[in-house]
Protein backbone atom coordinates (compact mmCIF):
# COMPACT_ATOMS: atom_id res chain seq x y z
CA UNK A 1 0.00 0.00 0.00
CA UNK A 2 1.35 3.45 -0.97
CA UNK A 3 4.64 3.68 -2.25
CA UNK A 4 6.24 -0.02 -1.82
CA UNK A 5 9.93 2.36 -0.96
CA UNK A 6 7.96 4.71 0.25
CA UNK A 7 8.79 3.51 4.39
CA UNK A 8 12.89 3.76 2.88
CA UNK A 9 12.48 7.20 1.00
CA UNK A 10 10.71 9.22 3.35
CA UNK A 11 11.27 10.31 6.68
CA UNK A 12 8.33 10.25 9.59
CA UNK A 13 7.53 13.26 9.59
CA UNK A 14 3.99 14.81 12.20
CA UNK A 15 2.35 17.60 13.54
CA UNK A 16 3.59 20.07 15.94
CA UNK A 17 2.51 22.07 18.33
CA UNK A 18 2.26 25.88 19.20
CA UNK A 19 4.48 26.89 21.23
CA UNK A 20 3.80 26.26 24.96
CA UNK A 21 3.91 29.61 26.28
CA UNK A 22 1.61 31.01 23.82
CA UNK A 23 -0.94 28.20 24.14
CA UNK A 24 -0.97 28.02 27.35
CA UNK A 25 -2.68 31.30 27.22
CA UNK A 26 -6.22 29.95 25.48
CA UNK A 27 -8.23 26.95 25.43
CA UNK A 28 -7.82 26.60 21.61
CA UNK A 29 -6.79 23.73 20.34
CA UNK A 30 -2.62 24.21 19.32
CA UNK A 31 -1.84 21.50 16.64
CA UNK A 32 -0.38 22.57 13.57
CA UNK A 33 -1.74 20.26 10.66
CA UNK A 34 0.76 19.04 7.86
CA UNK A 35 0.62 20.49 4.74
CA UNK A 36 -1.68 18.31 2.40
CA UNK A 37 0.93 17.45 -0.18
CA UNK A 38 3.25 16.44 3.21
CA UNK A 39 0.77 14.16 4.39
CA UNK A 40 0.05 12.11 0.81
CA UNK A 41 3.93 12.09 1.59
CA UNK A 42 3.40 10.67 4.67
CA UNK A 43 0.72 8.27 3.79
CA UNK A 44 2.76 6.91 1.20
CA UNK A 45 5.36 5.67 3.91
CA UNK A 46 2.64 3.00 4.76
CA UNK A 47 4.79 -0.42 3.37
CA UNK A 48 3.14 -3.24 1.78
CA UNK A 49 3.53 -5.57 4.85
CA UNK A 50 1.61 -8.26 4.08
CA UNK A 51 -0.28 -9.01 7.77
CA UNK A 52 -1.55 -5.39 8.54
CA UNK A 53 -1.18 -5.49 12.07
CA UNK A 54 -2.85 -1.51 12.71
CA UNK A 55 -6.30 -3.18 11.87
CA UNK A 56 -6.14 -5.31 14.94
CA UNK A 57 -4.25 -2.71 17.37
CA UNK A 58 -7.40 0.21 16.35
CA UNK A 59 -10.47 -0.87 18.29
CA UNK A 60 -12.91 0.10 15.44
CA UNK A 61 -10.69 -2.05 13.01
CA UNK A 62 -10.09 1.06 10.53
CA UNK A 63 -8.99 -0.28 7.31
CA UNK A 64 -5.70 2.07 7.49
CA UNK A 65 -3.71 0.60 4.86
CA UNK A 66 -6.00 1.12 2.15
CA UNK A 67 -7.26 5.17 3.21
CA UNK A 68 -2.94 5.86 3.22
CA UNK A 69 -3.05 4.16 0.01
CA UNK A 70 -6.18 6.46 -1.11
CA UNK A 71 -4.22 9.87 0.10
CA UNK A 72 -1.46 8.58 -0.85
CA UNK A 73 -3.34 9.17 -4.45
CA UNK A 74 -4.81 12.05 -3.94
CA UNK A 75 -8.43 10.25 -3.66
CA UNK A 76 -9.44 12.22 -0.42
CA UNK A 77 -13.31 11.73 -0.94
CA UNK A 78 -12.93 7.71 -1.18
CA UNK A 79 -10.55 7.67 1.54
CA UNK A 80 -13.25 9.59 3.73
CA UNK A 81 -15.80 7.03 2.61
CA UNK A 82 -13.77 4.20 3.73
CA UNK A 83 -12.76 5.80 6.66
CA UNK A 84 -16.62 6.21 7.87
CA UNK A 85 -17.28 3.12 6.89
CA UNK A 86 -15.54 1.80 10.55
CA UNK A 87 -15.67 5.26 12.35
CA UNK A 88 -18.28 7.14 12.99
CA UNK A 89 -16.22 10.47 14.44
CA UNK A 90 -12.78 10.39 13.22
CA UNK A 91 -12.62 13.70 14.24
CA UNK A 92 -12.66 12.77 17.69
CA UNK A 93 -10.27 10.04 17.55
CA UNK A 94 -8.30 11.61 15.25
CA UNK A 95 -7.58 14.43 18.07
CA UNK A 96 -8.02 12.08 21.35
CA UNK A 97 -7.27 8.52 20.71
CA UNK A 98 -3.66 7.45 21.89
CA UNK A 99 -2.95 5.49 18.42
CA UNK A 100 -2.35 2.00 19.40
CA UNK A 101 -2.74 1.77 15.74
CA UNK A 102 0.59 3.46 15.27
CA UNK A 103 2.42 1.07 18.31
CA UNK A 104 0.80 -1.79 16.17
CA UNK A 105 2.11 -0.70 12.71
CA UNK A 106 5.18 -2.77 11.32
CA UNK A 107 7.14 0.40 10.96
CA UNK A 108 6.81 0.60 14.94
CA UNK A 109 9.51 -1.97 15.16
CA UNK A 110 12.51 0.94 14.55
CA UNK A 111 10.18 3.49 16.19
CA UNK A 112 9.10 5.20 12.90
CA UNK A 113 5.68 4.08 12.60
CA UNK A 114 3.55 5.61 10.03
CA UNK A 115 1.62 8.65 10.87
CA UNK A 116 -2.22 7.26 10.75
CA UNK A 117 -3.50 9.29 13.49
CA UNK A 118 -2.42 12.57 12.14
CA UNK A 119 -3.35 11.15 8.48
CA UNK A 120 -7.10 9.97 9.94
CA UNK A 121 -8.06 13.48 11.12
CA UNK A 122 -6.50 15.28 8.21
CA UNK A 123 -8.89 13.02 5.85
CA UNK A 124 -12.01 13.41 7.97
CA UNK A 125 -11.39 17.54 8.38
CA UNK A 126 -10.87 17.82 4.73
CA UNK A 127 -13.93 15.76 4.35
CA UNK A 128 -15.93 18.39 6.24
CA UNK A 129 -14.32 21.74 4.51
CA UNK A 130 -15.45 19.78 1.13
CA UNK A 131 -19.05 18.96 2.31
CA UNK A 132 -18.42 15.24 1.62
CA UNK A 133 -19.98 14.51 5.18
CA UNK A 134 -23.84 14.51 4.61
CA UNK A 135 -26.79 13.17 6.44
CA UNK A 136 -27.10 9.83 5.64
CA UNK A 137 -31.67 9.58 5.52
CA UNK A 138 -32.95 5.64 5.42
CA UNK A 139 -35.28 4.99 2.72
CA UNK A 140 -37.68 3.73 5.05
CA UNK A 141 -38.45 3.87 8.76
CA UNK A 142 -39.17 0.29 10.51
CA UNK A 143 -41.69 1.36 12.99
CA UNK A 144 -39.61 0.51 16.37
CA UNK A 145 -38.29 2.84 18.38
CA UNK A 146 -35.41 2.45 20.51
CA UNK A 147 -33.90 4.60 23.30
CA UNK A 148 -30.59 4.92 24.08
CA UNK A 149 -29.34 6.42 27.87
CA UNK A 150 -26.51 8.60 27.88
CA UNK A 151 -24.91 10.45 25.00
CA UNK A 152 -21.44 10.15 25.13
CA UNK A 153 -18.93 8.46 22.25
CA UNK A 154 -20.85 4.94 22.47
CA UNK A 155 -24.51 5.80 22.72
CA UNK A 156 -23.91 8.58 20.05
CA UNK A 157 -22.25 6.16 17.72
CA UNK A 158 -25.16 4.26 18.65
CA UNK A 159 -27.96 6.38 17.87
CA UNK A 160 -26.37 7.30 14.34
CA UNK A 161 -26.23 3.73 13.42
CA UNK A 162 -29.81 2.74 14.29
CA UNK A 163 -31.35 5.85 12.95
CA UNK A 164 -29.73 4.80 9.64
CA UNK A 165 -31.40 1.81 9.95
CA UNK A 166 -34.50 3.04 9.85
CA UNK A 167 -35.36 2.93 13.51
CA UNK A 168 -36.74 5.93 15.63
CA UNK A 169 -34.17 6.68 17.85
CA UNK A 170 -34.42 8.66 21.40
CA UNK A 171 -31.07 9.73 22.87
CA UNK A 172 -31.50 11.06 26.68
CA UNK A 173 -28.62 12.94 28.42
CA UNK A 174 -28.46 14.16 31.41
CA UNK A 175 -26.38 16.76 31.01
CA UNK A 176 -27.48 19.97 28.83
CA UNK A 177 -25.48 18.90 25.74
CA UNK A 178 -24.66 15.68 24.06
CA UNK A 179 -21.01 14.30 24.10
CA UNK A 180 -20.08 12.83 27.55
CA UNK A 181 -16.23 12.60 28.44
CA UNK A 182 -15.99 14.61 25.40
CA UNK A 183 -17.90 17.75 25.98
CA UNK A 184 -17.42 18.23 29.75
CA UNK A 185 -14.13 16.37 30.77
CA UNK A 186 -11.62 16.32 27.24
CA UNK A 187 -10.80 20.31 27.84
CA UNK A 188 -11.18 22.63 24.77
CA UNK A 189 -7.56 22.99 23.94
CA UNK A 190 -7.20 18.93 23.17
CA UNK A 191 -10.84 19.03 20.96
CA UNK A 192 -13.03 21.68 20.72
CA UNK A 193 -16.69 21.59 21.06
CA UNK A 194 -18.06 22.69 17.93
CA UNK A 195 -16.84 19.16 16.24
CA UNK A 196 -19.33 17.79 18.70
CA UNK A 197 -22.05 19.90 17.74
CA UNK A 198 -22.52 19.96 14.21
CA UNK A 199 -22.11 15.65 14.54
CA UNK A 200 -25.28 16.67 16.71
CA UNK A 201 -26.95 18.37 13.89
CA UNK A 202 -26.27 15.38 11.24
CA UNK A 203 -27.30 12.99 13.95
CA UNK A 204 -30.77 15.18 14.13
CA UNK A 205 -30.72 15.40 10.06
CA UNK A 206 -30.67 11.44 10.27
CA UNK A 207 -33.71 11.17 12.30
CA UNK A 208 -31.95 10.98 16.06
CA UNK A 209 -34.38 13.12 18.50
CA UNK A 210 -31.78 14.35 21.82
CA UNK A 211 -33.61 14.50 25.02
CA UNK A 212 -30.75 16.77 26.86
CA UNK A 213 -31.12 17.55 30.45
CA UNK A 214 -33.12 14.52 30.94
CA UNK A 215 -31.65 12.57 33.75
CA UNK A 216 -33.17 8.57 33.60
CA UNK A 217 -33.80 6.91 37.33
CA UNK A 218 -34.21 10.93 38.03
CA UNK A 219 -36.58 13.01 35.60
CA UNK A 220 -38.23 9.77 34.16
CA UNK A 221 -38.20 6.69 35.53
CA UNK A 222 -35.95 3.40 33.53
CA UNK A 223 -39.48 1.24 33.86
CA UNK A 224 -41.31 4.46 31.95
CA UNK A 225 -37.99 4.37 29.14
CA UNK A 226 -38.71 0.33 29.05
CA UNK A 227 -42.43 0.37 28.41
CA UNK A 228 -42.35 3.24 26.01
CA UNK A 229 -39.86 1.79 23.74
CA UNK A 230 -38.79 -1.78 21.82
CA UNK A 231 -35.62 -1.71 22.96
CA UNK A 232 -33.14 0.02 25.45
CA UNK A 233 -29.71 0.76 25.01
CA UNK A 234 -27.66 1.93 28.45
CA UNK A 235 -24.54 3.93 27.21
CA UNK A 236 -24.64 5.73 30.51
CA UNK A 237 -20.42 5.64 31.07
CA UNK A 238 -18.16 4.80 34.52
CA UNK A 239 -19.10 7.47 36.54
CA UNK A 240 -18.19 6.44 40.08
CA UNK A 241 -14.41 7.38 40.88
CA UNK A 242 -11.81 6.07 42.57
CA UNK A 243 -11.44 7.90 45.65
CA UNK A 244 -8.35 8.60 48.17
CA UNK A 245 -9.66 7.19 51.72
CA UNK A 246 -7.26 9.49 54.13
CA UNK A 247 -7.47 11.68 56.63
CA UNK A 248 -7.92 15.00 55.89
CA UNK A 249 -10.20 13.71 52.40
CA UNK A 250 -12.24 16.09 53.80
CA UNK A 251 -11.10 19.24 53.13
CA UNK A 252 -11.72 22.25 51.43
CA UNK A 253 -9.43 22.15 48.26
CA UNK A 254 -9.64 18.04 48.03
CA UNK A 255 -11.86 17.62 44.81
CA UNK A 256 -12.03 14.81 42.07
CA UNK A 257 -10.77 15.56 38.69
CA UNK A 258 -14.14 15.30 36.97
CA UNK A 259 -15.87 18.07 39.68
CA UNK A 260 -13.15 20.04 37.91
CA UNK A 261 -12.89 19.88 34.14
CA UNK A 262 -16.51 20.06 33.73
CA UNK A 263 -16.37 23.61 34.99
CA UNK A 264 -13.50 24.90 33.14
CA UNK A 265 -15.39 23.53 29.90
CA UNK A 266 -18.68 25.05 30.81
CA UNK A 267 -16.87 28.56 31.31
CA UNK A 268 -15.47 27.88 28.34
CA UNK A 269 -18.96 27.30 26.44
CA UNK A 270 -20.10 30.32 28.09
CA UNK A 271 -22.72 28.39 29.99
CA UNK A 272 -23.79 29.44 33.11
CA UNK A 273 -22.38 27.10 35.88
CA UNK A 274 -25.07 26.33 38.51
CA UNK A 275 -25.55 28.52 41.27
CA UNK A 276 -25.00 26.16 44.20
CA UNK A 277 -22.07 24.86 42.61
CA UNK A 278 -18.82 26.41 44.26
CA UNK A 279 -15.80 27.66 41.56
CA UNK A 280 -12.98 25.17 41.66
CA UNK A 281 -10.26 27.31 40.08
CA UNK A 282 -6.09 26.63 40.38
CA UNK A 283 -5.64 30.34 39.67
CA UNK A 284 -2.33 31.29 42.13
CA UNK A 285 -2.31 28.12 43.88
CA UNK A 286 0.05 25.18 44.53
CA UNK A 287 -1.73 22.05 42.81
CA UNK A 288 -1.40 18.42 42.99
CA UNK A 289 -2.56 16.30 40.96
CA UNK A 290 -3.03 12.50 42.00
CA UNK A 291 -3.20 9.72 39.32
CA UNK A 292 -0.58 9.78 36.20
CA UNK A 293 -2.83 9.30 33.40
CA UNK A 294 -4.94 11.13 30.55
CA UNK A 295 -7.07 12.65 33.02
CA UNK A 296 -4.44 13.61 35.62
CA UNK A 297 -2.82 14.76 32.62
CA UNK A 298 -6.06 17.00 31.87
CA UNK A 299 -5.87 18.63 35.04
CA UNK A 300 -2.84 19.44 34.70
CA UNK A 301 -3.25 21.67 31.18
CA UNK A 302 -6.20 23.30 33.14
CA UNK A 303 -4.81 24.47 36.14
CA UNK A 304 -1.60 26.01 33.94
CA UNK A 305 -4.24 27.53 31.94
CA UNK A 306 -5.64 28.85 34.76
CA UNK A 307 -2.64 30.77 36.02
CA UNK A 308 -1.48 27.88 38.78
CA UNK A 309 1.95 28.74 40.80
CA UNK A 310 3.11 25.54 40.52
CA UNK A 311 1.58 21.49 39.36
CA UNK A 312 3.06 18.34 40.40
CA UNK A 313 1.58 15.32 39.39
CA UNK A 314 1.58 11.98 41.57
CA UNK A 315 1.65 8.52 40.19
CA UNK A 316 1.73 4.93 42.46
CA UNK A 317 3.36 3.05 39.33
CA UNK A 318 7.47 2.99 38.93
CA UNK A 319 8.58 5.13 36.39
CA UNK A 320 8.19 3.21 33.39
CA UNK A 321 11.31 2.83 30.99
CA UNK A 322 12.24 5.61 28.30
CA UNK A 323 12.23 2.66 25.76
CA UNK A 324 10.20 -0.73 25.11
CA UNK A 325 11.64 -4.31 24.44
CA UNK A 326 9.95 -4.56 20.86
CA UNK A 327 10.74 -8.35 21.24
CA UNK A 328 8.27 -8.62 24.17
CA UNK A 329 5.38 -5.72 23.26
CA UNK A 330 5.16 -5.41 19.62
CA UNK A 331 2.50 -4.69 18.30
CA UNK A 332 0.62 -4.65 21.28
CA UNK A 333 0.13 -1.26 23.24
CA UNK A 334 3.40 -0.98 25.11
CA UNK A 335 4.60 0.35 29.07
CA UNK A 336 6.63 2.89 28.43
CA UNK A 337 7.59 6.41 29.48
CA UNK A 338 5.21 9.28 27.65
CA UNK A 339 4.87 12.65 28.11
CA UNK A 340 1.97 14.72 26.98
CA UNK A 341 1.68 18.02 25.67
CA UNK A 342 -0.03 19.17 29.04
CA UNK A 343 2.73 17.93 31.15
CA UNK A 344 5.39 19.33 28.78
CA UNK A 345 4.10 22.99 29.94
CA UNK A 346 5.70 22.91 33.14
CA UNK A 347 4.40 20.29 35.31
CA UNK A 348 6.64 18.55 37.57
CA UNK A 349 6.20 14.55 37.94
CA UNK A 350 6.70 12.25 40.45
CA UNK A 351 6.45 8.28 40.76
CA UNK A 352 6.11 5.24 42.78
CA UNK A 353 4.05 7.80 45.68
CA UNK A 354 1.43 7.13 47.72
CA UNK A 355 -0.68 9.59 49.78
CA UNK A 356 -0.77 9.16 53.55
CA UNK A 357 -2.65 11.84 54.72
CA UNK A 358 -3.46 14.91 53.80
CA UNK A 359 -3.27 18.42 56.02
CA UNK A 360 -4.73 21.86 56.51
CA UNK A 361 -5.54 24.67 58.92
CA UNK A 362 -9.26 26.25 59.16
CA UNK A 363 -10.51 23.54 57.19
CA UNK A 364 -8.62 24.34 53.72
CA UNK A 365 -5.92 21.67 52.59
CA UNK A 366 -2.58 23.11 52.95
CA UNK A 367 -0.15 20.06 51.99
CA UNK A 368 -0.03 16.04 51.89
CA UNK A 369 1.88 14.02 53.48
CA UNK A 370 3.26 11.65 50.76
CA UNK A 371 5.89 8.49 50.78
CA UNK A 372 7.64 6.50 48.46
CA UNK A 373 6.18 2.84 47.59
CA UNK A 374 8.53 -0.56 46.57
CA UNK A 375 7.32 -2.37 43.50
CA UNK A 376 4.42 -3.95 45.62
CA UNK A 377 3.16 -0.68 46.24
CA UNK A 378 4.28 -1.07 50.20
CA UNK A 379 5.80 2.25 51.81
CA UNK A 380 9.73 1.95 52.23
CA UNK A 381 10.25 3.18 56.02
CA UNK A 382 12.21 6.45 55.78
CA UNK A 383 10.67 7.83 52.72
CA UNK A 384 7.89 10.05 53.67
CA UNK A 385 7.95 13.72 52.72
CA UNK A 386 5.30 16.85 52.25
CA UNK A 387 4.72 18.84 49.69
CA UNK A 388 2.25 22.20 49.89
CA UNK A 389 -1.07 21.97 48.35
CA UNK A 390 -3.55 24.35 47.98
CA UNK A 391 -5.44 22.66 45.81
CA UNK A 392 -5.85 18.78 45.58
CA UNK A 393 -7.50 16.59 42.38
CA UNK A 394 -7.84 13.41 42.69
CA UNK A 395 -7.44 11.62 38.90
CA UNK A 396 -6.82 8.00 39.92
CA UNK A 397 -9.46 6.57 37.64
CA UNK A 398 -12.88 4.98 37.51
CA UNK A 399 -14.62 1.95 39.40
CA UNK A 400 -17.82 1.49 38.18
CA UNK A 401 -21.19 3.16 36.67
CA UNK A 402 -23.33 4.82 38.97
CA UNK A 403 -25.67 2.03 40.30
CA UNK A 404 -28.02 4.39 42.41
CA UNK A 405 -31.06 5.47 40.77
CA UNK A 406 -31.37 3.75 36.62
CA UNK A 407 -29.58 0.46 37.08
CA UNK A 408 -30.69 0.05 40.52
CA UNK A 409 -34.69 0.39 39.11
CA UNK A 410 -33.86 -2.11 36.31
CA UNK A 411 -32.24 -4.70 38.52
CA UNK A 412 -29.69 -5.73 36.05
CA UNK A 413 -26.87 -7.98 36.47
CA UNK A 414 -23.51 -6.60 37.27
CA UNK A 415 -20.64 -8.12 36.63
CA UNK A 416 -17.14 -8.54 39.27
CA UNK A 417 -15.90 -4.98 38.65
CA UNK A 418 -19.86 -3.45 39.13
CA UNK A 419 -20.34 -3.13 35.78
CA UNK A 420 -23.41 -3.77 33.82
CA UNK A 421 -23.16 -7.38 32.83
CA UNK A 422 -23.48 -8.30 29.39
CA UNK A 423 -21.20 -9.98 26.07
CA UNK A 424 -19.69 -8.49 23.33
CA UNK A 425 -22.02 -10.74 20.68
CA UNK A 426 -25.63 -9.92 22.11
CA UNK A 427 -24.63 -6.64 24.44
CA UNK A 428 -28.16 -7.81 26.16
CA UNK A 429 -28.09 -7.96 29.66
CA UNK A 430 -30.03 -9.98 31.97
CA UNK A 431 -33.35 -8.44 31.32
CA UNK A 432 -35.51 -8.61 28.21
CA UNK A 433 -34.95 -5.52 25.53
CA UNK A 434 -32.33 -4.07 27.54
CA UNK A 435 -28.83 -3.86 26.34
CA UNK A 436 -25.64 -2.16 27.40
CA UNK A 437 -22.33 -0.44 25.53
CA UNK A 438 -19.54 1.37 26.46
CA UNK A 439 -17.84 2.10 29.64
CA UNK A 440 -20.97 1.35 31.24
CA UNK A 441 -20.50 -2.11 30.05
CA UNK A 442 -16.52 -2.54 29.73
CA UNK A 443 -15.43 0.06 32.71
CA UNK A 444 -13.47 2.89 31.87
CA UNK A 445 -11.52 2.71 28.64
CA UNK A 446 -10.62 4.91 25.39
CA UNK A 447 -12.95 6.93 23.42
CA UNK A 448 -12.01 4.51 20.15
CA UNK A 449 -13.71 1.32 22.13
CA UNK A 450 -16.57 3.51 22.96
CA UNK A 451 -17.76 3.74 19.47
CA UNK A 452 -16.69 0.50 18.69
CA UNK A 453 -19.07 -0.85 20.88
CA UNK A 454 -21.87 1.53 20.38
CA UNK A 455 -21.71 0.48 16.51
CA UNK A 456 -21.39 -3.87 17.51
CA UNK A 457 -24.17 -2.81 20.29
CA UNK A 458 -26.55 -0.87 17.33
CA UNK A 459 -25.99 -4.18 15.42
CA UNK A 460 -26.98 -6.11 18.28
CA UNK A 461 -30.01 -4.45 18.76
CA UNK A 462 -31.23 -3.85 15.20
CA UNK A 463 -31.05 -7.84 14.99
CA UNK A 464 -33.12 -8.44 18.01
CA UNK A 465 -35.58 -6.02 16.41
CA UNK A 466 -35.61 -7.20 12.92
CA UNK A 467 -34.51 -10.77 12.99
CA UNK A 468 -31.96 -9.52 10.77
CA UNK A 469 -29.56 -6.93 10.04
CA UNK A 470 -27.06 -5.13 7.49
CA UNK A 471 -25.32 -2.89 10.20
CA UNK A 472 -21.52 -3.38 9.84
CA UNK A 473 -19.70 -4.87 13.41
Amino acid sequence: MGKVTGFIEIERHDRTYKPAADRIRNYEEFVIPLEERDLERQAARCMDCGIPFCHNGCPVNNQIPDWNDLVYNADWKEASRNLHSTNNFPEFTGRICPAPCEAACTLNIDDNPVTIKTIECAIVDKAWEEGWIVPQIPDAKTGKKVAIVGAGPAGMAAAQQLARAGHDVHLFEKNEAIGGLLRFGIPDFKMEKHLIDRRAEQMIAEGVTLHCGVHVGVDITASELDAQHDAVLLCGGSETPRDLPVDGRDLDGVHFAMDFLPQQNRRVAGSNQDGDVEPILATEKNVVVIGGGDTGSDCIGTSIRQGALSVIQLEIMPEPPEKEDKGLTWPHWPLKMRTSSSQAEGAERDFSVTTNSIGGENGHVTHINCQRVDEKFQPVPGTEFELKADLVLLAMGFLHPVAEGMLRELDVDLDERGNVKANTEAYRTSRDKIFTAGDMRRGQSLVVWAIREGRQAARAVDEFLMGSTVLPR
